[in-house]
C-alpha cells in the first residue's frame, strides 16, 4: 500500500475547512462530530483522524472505508484486525459503519468472493448502502442489490441519510424486486449476506430459505458465527444441515472488537 500524503493544496482545503466551523459541521456533521469527540477521548491517533477526515469530505479513492483503516490493520492472534482498542477508535467504527458498511472490505476479500462466484451474478440482499455491491461491480461482477429500506428511498436506522455522505453507492432496490426474478433467476445468482441483522430478526433465515426453495446452491455469508451479532438461529441451524463449507476467507480484517469472518456455503 502506497504511503499517505496530502498535496499542499489539500492540506490548504481542509485547514480552510476546519478553520471554520459552522461549513464544517453543516456539510459534513458526522465528521465534525467525530473530531470533536475524539479530542476528549483517549486513543488517539492523529494519522487515522486525518485518513478519515481527508476521506470523508472528498478525498479521491476507490475504496475510502479500506484506505482509512488499513494502515492500522495488524495481525492479532492470527487474525487480521483494525488493531488499537481505544474508545476514541470505537467511536470512529460506528461512523465508518454507518456511512460505508458493517464488514471491513479488504481488497483480498473483495476478490476472495470475485474468485468463489465463479462469474455468476451475485444477488446481494440486506445491501445497505450497496457499498460492498459497488466494489465487487467494480471488480467485474454483475450485481443486484436489495434491502428493506434502501437508504435513498427511505429511512434506514442503520445507514441514515447524512450531510456530506452518499446515500447509496451501487443501486439499491427494494424487496419487491426479488418478486420480478423467476425461480431459474434466483437459482443461477450466488446469495450474498453481509452482516444480516442478527437478535432473532429473521431476515437471514428467510433470504436462505428462499434461495433454497428456488434451486440456489452457493452462498457467501460476511459476518459472526453462532450466537453474535449477525443471523438468527434458524439461518445457522439451515447452514449446518443442509449445507457445507466451500471456502473460507483467510484474509478476512475485523475491527478488533468482533469476531467477524467470509465463508461460502454450497450444495
Amino acid at each position: 500500500m502506497s504511503e499517505f500524503r496530502l498535496s499542499p493544496e489539500r492540506r490548504a482545503e481542509l485547514a480552510a475547512l476546519l478553520a471554520d466551523e459552522r461549513r464544517f459541521r453543516n456539510t459534513y456533521p458526522a465528521v465534525a462530530e467525530y473530531l470533536a469527540a475524539a479530542e476528549q477521548l483517549p486513543g488517539g491517533d492523529g494519522a487515522f483522524d486525518l485518513r478519515l477526515l481527508h476521506y470523508m469530505t472528498g478525498g479521491e479513492s476507490a475504496n475510502p472505508y479500506w484506505d482509512i483503516v488499513a494502515p492500522s490493520v495488524s495481525l492479532v492472534r492470527g487474525r487480521r484486525v483494525v488493531a488499537g482498542a481505544s474508545a476514541r477508535l470505537a467511536f470512529a467504527q460506528t461512523v465508518l459503519q454507518a456511512a460505508y458498511a458493517y464488514a471491513v472490505p479488504a481488497p483480498e476479500t473483495l476478490e476472495w468472493v470475485v474468485e468463489v462466484s465463479e462469474g455468476r451474478r451475485v444477488l446481494e440482499i440486506g445491501a445497505g448502502r450497496g457499498y460492498w455491491a459497488h466494489l465487487l461491480a467494480e471488480r467485474g461482477l454483475d450485481v443486484l442489490a436489495v434491502d428493506r429500506e434502501p437508504p435513498d428511498e427511505r429511512q434506514n436506522i442503520w445507514f441514515p441519510g447524512t450531510a456530506g455522505q452518499r446515500a447509496t453507492w451501487h443501486p439499491v432496490g427494494d424487496l419487491g424486486e426479488l418478486a420480478e426474478l423467476t425461480g431459474a433467476e434466483w437459482a443461477q445468482c450466488v446469495l450474498l449476506l453481509v452482516w444480516p441483522p442478527g437478535w432473532e430478526n429473521a431476515m437471514a433465515s428467510e433470504a436462505l430459505a428462499s434461495y433454497r426453495r428456488a434451486g440456489g446452491d452457493r452462498v457467501v455469508y460476511i459476518g459472526e458465527p453462532r450466537g453474535g451479532k449477525t443471523g438468527d438461529r434458524a439461518f445457522f441451524d439451515a447452514l449446518e444441515a443442509e449445507w457445507r463449507v466451500g471456502g473460507r476467507d483467510s484474509g478476512f480484517v475485523s475491527w478488533w472488537n468482533l469476531s467477524d469472518g467470509a465463508s461460502c456455503w454450497v450444495r
